[in-house]
C-alpha cells in the first residue's frame, strides 16, 4: 500500500551573532504556517536553528558558550513552536545545541508529532572541523572543540504512518550513517545541516561543495532504499561571507540561458517539470560579499519557505512515471512555496 504525505524542506536565512532566541523561532513559526497551507505534513528544519552557527568563532569555555545551549526541550522560548505545531497538527524536525544535566554538550535533533510531543532524539556522531583558535582560518569550524560525539547512535522512529531516522550535516557524508539506518529500517531521513560554500583548507573545492552534498545524501537514499528531506541555514553571517544559500535538491536539468534550475515537481510518480525560481547570480553576489559587509539590512528576507515533496514510504519500491521510465532516485523534490 502506498502512503504519501507531503514533506516540507525548510530553508533558514542566517541568524545574526546577537539575534534572539524569540526571533528565530518567530520565524521558524512562519515558515511552518507556510508549509501546512500548502499541505505538508512535516517541516524539516535546519541544524542548530534557534542561534547563528555559532562554531564558526572561537568562545572560550564559560557562560559564554553556555549561552548557545538548550538545557531542555520544549523551553520557554520554543514553546510556541510546539504550541504551532499541536495547532497546525503539523509535526517538524529540528535541529539545536544541547548541554544536558550532567555537563555534557552535543550537537542535537528531535523529531516532533503533529501533537506536539517529541518522538525522537539524535546526537550528531561525526564532529567535523578542529578544536583550537586557527587564525588563518577567514571563519573557524570548531564543532570538535564545542560537542562531544553522540552516544544514541542512529535510532528510527515511529511516526506519520512510518518510520523516520535523523542524521546531521557531515553524517550524511559516510556509509555507516545510511547503512545503519537503512538496517533500523528508516524510511526516511531528516537531515539539518550548516556546509559553508568555503572550505578553508582546500579553497581548490569550492566549486564542488554542493556536488558532493546532494551526491552523498542521493547515494546513501538509493544504497538503503530510503527517502532524504533535509533543510539548511544559509546567508552571510556577521561578516564572514557567504554559506550555501539553497536546501539540497536534485537538478532535472539546467536551463543555462535563463539561468533557472529546471526541477521535477514533487510527486515523484508524474507531474510536468517547471522553473524553480533561482537566479545563480544572488548567490555569486552574495559570496563576493566583502567580510565587512555584515547581514543585509532584513536578513529575514533570506528565509526560504519550505519547499513540498510528496514521498511515497514504500521501502524499496520506485514506481514508474506514466511515460513508462524510472522514477529518479529517492531525493525529496519540490518546488518553492510562494511567500
Amino acid at each position: 500500500m502506498s502512503r504519501k504525505f507531503t514533506v516540507a524542506a525548510a530553508q533558514l536565512g542566517p541568524i545574526a551573532k546577537d539575534e534572539p532566541r524569540s526571533s528565530a523561532v518567530s520565524r521558524l513559526c512562519a515558515m511552518m504556517r507556510r508549509a501546512k497551507a500548502r499541505g505538508a505534513s512535516l517541516v524539516v528544519f535546519p541544524e542548530l536553528a534557534l542561534t547563528t552557527f555559532f562554531p564558526r568563532w572561537f568562545i572560550e569555555a564559560g557562560p559564554e558558550l553556555d549561552r548557545w545551549f538548550e538545557t531542555e526541550m520544549p523551553n520557554a522560548a520554543t514553546a510556541p513552536l510546539f504550541a504551532l505545531s499541536r495547532e497546525l497538527q503539523i509535526g517538524f524536525h529540528l535541529g539545536y545545541a544541547e548541554l544536558t544535566p550532567d555537563g555534557h554538550r552535543y550537537n542535537t535533533a528531535i523529531l516532533v508529532s503533529p501533537e506536539g510531543e517529541i518522538v525522537g532524539k539524535y546526537r550528531k556522531i561525526h564532529l567535523p572541523g578542529h578544536r583550537e583558535n586557527e587564525e588563518w582560518r577567514p571563519f573557524q569550524h570548531l564543532e570538535k572543540r564545542y560537542f562531544e560525539k553522540g552516544d544514541l547512535g542512529w535510532p528510527t522512529f515511529d511516526m506519520l504512518g512510518g518510520k523516520l531516522g535523523m542524521c546531521i550535516c557531515n553524517d550524511r557524508r559516510w556509509p555507516e550513517t545510511w547503512r545503519v539506518l537503512g538496517l533500523g529500517g528508516a524510511e526516511l531521513v531528516c537531515l539539518g545541516y550548516n556546509t559553508p560554500i568555503h572550505f578553508a583548507p582546500a579553497p581548490e573545492h569550492d566549486h564542488l561543495q554542493y556536488f558532493h552534498n546532494e551526491l552523498s545524501v542521493q547515494a546513501g537514499c538509493y544504497q538503503n532504499g530510503t527517502w532524504g528531506g533535509g533543510g539548511r541555514q544559509g546567508g552571510a553571517r556577521g561578516g564572514l561571507g557567504a554559506d550555501r544559500r539553497q536546501p539540497h535538491r536534485r537538478p532535472h536539468r539546467r536551463d543555462r540561458r535563463q539561468g533557472h534550475d529546471i526541477g521535477r515537481r514533487g510527486d515523484h510518480g508524474g507531474g510536468r517539470s517547471r522553473p524553480l525560481r533561482r537566479d545563480p547570480r544572488q548567490c555569486v553576489q552574495f559570496r563576493r560579499a566583502p567580510p565587512a559587509a555584515g547581514l543585509p539590512a532584513d536578513h529575514r528576507a533570506q528565509d526560504r519557505p519550505p519547499r513540498g515533496g510528496i514521498a511515497r514510504l514504500q521501502k524499496g519500491v520506485f514506481e514508474k512515471r506514466r511515460s513508462g521510465r524510472h522514477a529518479p532516485p529517492p531525493l525529496l523534490l519540490g518546488r518553492n512555496i510562494p511567500g
